[in-house]
C-alpha cells in the first residue's frame, strides 16, 4: 500500500473512534495498523488496529472495520508449544458478524469476498455491548455492516504473525 493509501485509512478509522466516543492518545493515532493482508483490496479486506497491550499474558487491541469490510477467515493455532491465542470480541460502535465452525446460516448477511478460501458458515451478529470468545485454533472470519463497526478485542498473547 502507498504510504498516502494508509494515512488516509489511519484518518478514517480516527474519526470513527471519535464518533464511537473511544479516546486514543496521539501516539495511538500516528500507530494505527492498517492491513491489507497483502491484497491491495482494504475497502472489500482488511482491517484497522490499535494494540494497547500485548504482554506474555494478555493482548488488548481495537478493531476497525470499515463499512462491509472483511477480515478473512483465519485460525490462531499453537505455536512453538504455546496454545493459540483465545479472544473475546466485544462490539462498540455499528454490527460486526462473526463466522465460525456450526450449523451454516443459509441467510447471512455477509458473502465472503470470491477471492478467498472461506468455510465456516455460522453467523454470530453483535451489535453494541454484545460479545463472544473463541477459543484457541478455531477458524472464523467477520466483517462489518453497512455502517462499519468498531470491536474491542481481548484476548491471550497475540501471535498474529504465526496465524
Amino acid at each position: 500500500m502507498k504510504r498516502s493509501e494508509i494515512k488516509k485509512a489511519q484518518d478514517r478509522a480516527y474519526k470513527m473512534f471519535v464518533r464511537a466516543g473511544i479516546a486514543l492518545t496521539q501516539t495511538e493515532r500516528a500507530n494505527i495498523e492498517v492491513a491489507d493482508f497483502g491484497l491491495g483490496k482494504l475497502e472489500k479486506t482488511g482491517l484497522e488496529i490499535v494494540t494497547y497491550v500485548n504482554t506474555e499474558r494478555v493482548c488488548a487491541k481495537e478493531l476497525v472495520l470499515f463499512p462491509s469490510q472483511v477480515c478473512p477467515q483465519h485460525r490462531h493455532p499453537t505455536v512453538n508449544g504455546r496454545p493459540g491465542k483465545e479472544e473475546t470480541f466485544r462490539c462498540r460502535m455499528g454490527t460486526v458478524y462473526v463466522y465460525v465452525p456450526g450449523e451454516e446460516t443459509k441467510k447471512r448477511a455477509v458473502e465472503p469476498p470470491k477471492n478467498g478460501a472461506y468455510s465456516v458458515f455460522h453467523e454470530i451478529a453483535l451489535k453494541p455491548g454484545d460479545q463472544y470468545t473463541l477459543v484457541p485454533d478455531t477458524w472464523h472470519w467477520f466483517a462489518a455492516g453497512p455502517e462499519g463497526a468498531i470491536v474491542s478485542e481481548f484476548s491471550t498473547t497475540s501471535t498474529d504473525e504465526a496465524d
